[in-house]
């Protein structure tokens, strides 16, 4: 007998998961031309999005490229970040926000300061971050579960305490006048944000072509087998340690990525822009979307930074109420997310391995030869082939 979490398909979001699963269905046997199909859609998808008429819908109170750089953009770069770390390798990091600051802190510091390049900023950034990443690691990653919670939780809190206590990088006034990125391609990075939308979107395609590639690769099989059973992959041949570091490492860079471009477009910062609650946010955005699957967790993170945005006016809470209901938009985002978690615990778009697990009682290694290793394939030792 299936648990209450798992019974019955008769609520609406059941039978939108049930589209979402048809789509995925789809999408993996689709034919090539079928992708690139899909993939111009998406283009220009993005290229319209910022068009007012959407706008005066999904962010009424706000202006909606600016909404889309941030929350939605940034959110989602380090959901993609932050997945890697937690969906593909299966490791709890409650501080991935420290690698988010890495990357705001270094483009700021570095373009005040000595007034260098924007795009070399960015570079530092990223490499900052990773180092960051191996650093934590390379001490921590013995550890697992909630021991690993616990010191990537302390970290992210270091590093914003640092921040706060140093006057070389500002301290708790925090850095000004960030140089915005240079022009280019005829776009004028300035006042206006759709030059930032489109570098963001940029910057969303090419993590995601890295992070599909990384999870079809050798590596993305080194994780999952590491994910499902550590032991079993360690007595299989696959050096864990060093899979689980570069798991950090890369999700790492993708979170510095991340602050590098927020940084450029807020033109300031302070140590409390990047609070813990950040981390606790994108990583509810990958379980909400569905832990493991790219597609899922990109749309869990636009949920996330969205609905708090939706909810700033809604006219018939306002007449309900008598009151402006931005006051209470914290509380029905809450209560929006605790709905959507009870009625599909899996995720918003799961993948096929998650689903399994929930709906059809498997364990997780039996799903992970159906969806990494293949039907007459062993998923660790193809990790160390």
């Amino acid at each position: 007998m299936k648990g209450n979490a798992v019974s019955g398909n008769s609520n609406p979001l059941r039978r939108v998961g049930a589209l979402f699963d048809g789509l995925r269905d789809w999408w993996e046997h689709a034919k090539t031309w079928q992708r690139y199909l899909v993939y111009l859609a998406a283009i220009g998808f993005a290229l319209i999005l910022p068009a007012p008429w959407i706008g005066s819908f999904m962010s009424p109170g706000a202006d909606w490229t600016t909404v889309l750089i941030y929350p939605v953009g940034v959110y989602i770069l380090l959901a993609v970040g932050l997945n890697i770390v937690v969906g593909q390798a299966g490791l709890l990091d409650l501080g991935f926000v420290a690698f988010f600051a890495m990357g705001g802190y270094s483009v700021a510091y570095f373009g005040t300061q000595y007034g260098w390049n924007y795009w070399a900023t960015i570079v530092i950034g990223i490499g900052l971050a990773a180092v960051s990443g191996v650093v934590l690691g390379a001490p921590t990653l013995r550890l697992r579960g909630d021991y690993l919670a616990i010191v990537t939780l302390g970290f992210g809190e270091i590093v914003r305490i640092t921040a706060n206590n140093t006057d070389e990088i500002g301290g708790a006034r925090g850095i000004t006048n960030i140089p915005h990125p240079p022009d280019m391609l005829g776009l004028e990075f300035r006042l206006d944000p759709a030059p930032y939308y489109y570098l963001m979107v940029a910057a969303i395609a090419v993590v995601i072509v890295f992070s599909v590639r990384l999870q079809k690769s050798r590596v993305g099989r080194a994780w999952a087998a590491i994910r499902e059973d550590e032991d079993a992959a360690e007595l299989m041949g696959v050096p864990t340690f060093k899979f689980k570091l570069l798991a950090f490492a890369i999700g790492a860079m993708i979170g510095g990525l991340a602050g590098g471009l927020h940084a450029g477009k807020a033109v300031f910062i302070e140590p409390n822009t990047f609070p813990f609650i950040l981390s606790a946010t994108i990583l509810a955005a990958v379980v909400l979307g569905g832990s493991g699957n790219l597609p899922g967790v990109m749309l869990g993170a636009f949920v996330i930074a969205w609905l708090p945005e939706r909810f700033r006016e809604v006219n018939w809470l306002e007449d309900l109420l008598g009151r402006d209901p931005s006051e209470y938009r914290i509380l029905l985002f809450g209560g929006v997310l605790v709905l959507m978690m009870g009625l599909r615990p899996e995720g918003l778009l799961p993948s096929r391995r998650r689903k399994a697990e929930l709906h059809e009682g498997t364990g997780g290694m039996g799903a992970l030869g159906a969806e990494v290793a293949g039907p007459d394939t062993d998923a660790s030792t193809e990790a160390v082939k």
